[in-house]
């Protein structure tokens, strides 16, 4: 049997080992923290603008496990704030143990607080992976997701230092690029003055530390819109986020908060002393990360060349998919782009012709698109996500945005590709 060895325990992560078993394989899933899903358990936000198309389409093609998780996780669905329709909110403090034992249930060997710390290939091909304890951990083929966030170092060079975020990399030891290890060069991302990396886009507040009015709203309608006095306004932070699709002037004018379980603030970082002028923010305080007043993480370091059919070039066993492989924003597209890779992980195995979706489907072109601008020195500076910015206003151009469901399946029929991913391979 095919043995899929996946390192990083994120979105992306887990759509792998899913697709990856369920087209047969034995999959070992690595992660070096205690818990899986890594951003996912500080973000939240699912099915908004295009990310409801790019969900639909991955379910039609088989993959709907893990979307309808989030659904069931979900908090709030169908709300609106600036820039965004129809979004669901999931519970980020509920949905980490539902997808542990969905993969768990399915037979996916979770090995956590397993750090990867080297390689050893062979004719470019990785033999095995090493970790921080001197296990060997040998695989037919490798897939990682280990996102471009880390170690901490880069948070303390292209940042304003360890804002002690939700990776923990100083207790669980910092994220290596297994395909630099394994001989293969690292694109970075830019921001607008040609720095590198950009700002995580938003921090999580103690919704208990809030007054009771501003919870009682947030629990009832999810949203929650507080004007920043205008001496505090500054459209100049919008460029520092990851997040394109956010930088709006609303969410410099305002502060956006979502009910994500946690009161999830839409902006990278934000002087406490600052956020406390706000009425009903007196007593805030951050929960994730706990330096928001200051920082937040840094991504987009660490991406890795790669085809449509998410195979890093240059290796012959080696796929990625999430932030590792390339400049995606959010949990919809790592899901996406995860769920590739394990599907093609198997198929590489075989020697079967790796698929690539179609550019007809959002998802394929969402993947073709990033991957033909990343290798200019413009689209180093900019991000992809179904959600807004350059990339949705695409989806509406060539009309692959839609909310109907039965429209987005009937297209996938159309290309014969009607549960592709639930086909076993083995």
């Amino acid at each position: 049997m095919t043995k899929v060895v996946i390192i990083g325990g994120g979105w992306s992560g887990c759509a792998a080992a899913l697709s990856a078993k369920k087209a047969g394989a034995d999959v070992v899933l690595i992660e070096k923290t205690d818990m899986l899903l890594g951003l996912g358990n500080v973000g939240g936000i699912m099915r908004n603008n295009g990310r409801y198309t790019a969900a639909e389409e991955n379910i039609h093609l088989g993959a709907g496990e893990l979307f309808n998780i989030t659904d069931k996780a979900s908090r709030h669905r169908n709300i609106e704030f600036p820039g965004h329709k129809h979004a669901s909110l999931y519970d980020v403090t509920k949905v980490e143990p539902m997808v542990r034992r969905l993969l768990k249930e399915k037979g996916i060997d979770i090995k956590l607080q397993t750090r990867v710390i080297d390689v050893e290939t062979k004719e470019n091909k990785i033999e095995y992976i090493l970790t921080y304890n001197e296990e060997k951990i040998k695989g037919d083929v490798f897939i990682e997701t280990t996102g471009s966030t880390g170690p901490m170092g880069n948070c303390l060079k292209y940042g304003n230092g360890c804002s002690m975020c939700i990776l923990r990399c100083p207790s669980f030891g910092p994220r290596i690029s297994i395909s630099h290890r394994a001989g293969v060069e690292d694109i970075l991302g830019q921001r607008g003055d040609e720095s590198y990396g950009a700002f995580s886009g938003s921090c999580k507040l103690n919704k208990d530390s809030l007054s009771k009015e501003i919870r009682n709203e947030l629990n009832e309608k999810g949203v929650v819109v507080l004007p920043v006095p205008k001496e505090d306004v500054k459209m100049e932070k919008l460029d520092l986020k990851v997040c394109q699709q956010y930088s709006l002037k609303e969410f410099a004018e305002n502060i956006i908060l979502l009910d994500t379980g946690h009161a999830k603030l839409m902006t990278p970082f934000y002087p406490l002393e600052k956020l406390r002028k706000i009425k009903g923010l007196e007593n805030a305080r951050y929960e994730d990360p706990y330096s928001g007043g200051k920082g937040n993480s840094v991504r987009y370091l660490s991406m890795a060349p790669r085809n449509n059919a998410m195979k890093v070039k240059g290796l012959y066993n080696l796929l990625c998919g999430g932030e590792k492989s390339g400049l995606f924003v959010g949990h919809t597209e790592a899901i996406i782009t995860g769920t590739l890779a394990g599907h093609n992980s198997v198929r590489l195995s075989l020697g079967m012709p790796l698929l690539e979706i179609p550019r007809t489907l959002a998802i394929g072109d969402i993947i073709a698109y990033a991957n033909e601008q990343i290798k200019t020195k413009g689209g180093l500076k900019k991000r992809y996500t179904f959600a807004g910015s350059e990339y949705f206003a695409r989806m509406k151009k060539l009309d692959i945005y839609t909310t109907d469901s039965n429209k987005i399946k009937k297209r996938i029929q159309r290309m014969d590709l009607l549960n592709i991913y639930e086909e076993k391979l083995i």
